[in-house]
């Protein structure tokens, strides 16, 4: 066998070891009705105005990761829903933190749903 060909069986091999991802768990919760979801925002203009304010807020951020600048925030009659990975604890803290700042404290409830990335 020539090298190149061991080799690429070899990548084969570890490739075939990693478990499939799995995320029957999060399509279950998201299918549920109780759970907020993207296209369940309304198009009220203070809701809109809110989620863009988030986003800008969390963008703005530069030592935050891509997947926490691209979290999920969902606005629904000013109460705010933070979904998607983020890479840790601190990050998870420091989105949320930037949507109660903007959200302001006893105006609307911020639920973090934010997820830790493995």
């Amino acid at each position: 066998m020539s090298a190149a060909r061991a080799e690429t069986a070899r990548d084969h091999d570890k490739t075939e070891a990693r478990p499939a991802a799995d995320n029957t768990a999060v399509n279950k919760r998201d299918r549920d009705g109780a759970n907020p979801t993207a296209d369940q925002q309304k198009n009220d203009k203070s809701d809109l105005d809110l989620t863009a304010e988030i986003r800008r807020a969390v963008v703005k951020d530069k030592t935050l990761s891509t997947n926490a600048h691209n979290v999920k925030i969902i606005v629904k009659d000013g109460d705010v829903t933070l979904r998607g990975p983020v890479a840790s604890r601190e990050e998870k803290a420091t989105v949320e933190k930037k949507a109660v700042e903007v959200v302001g404290h006893g105006k609307g409830k911020v639920t973090n749903e934010l997820a830790i990335a493995p």
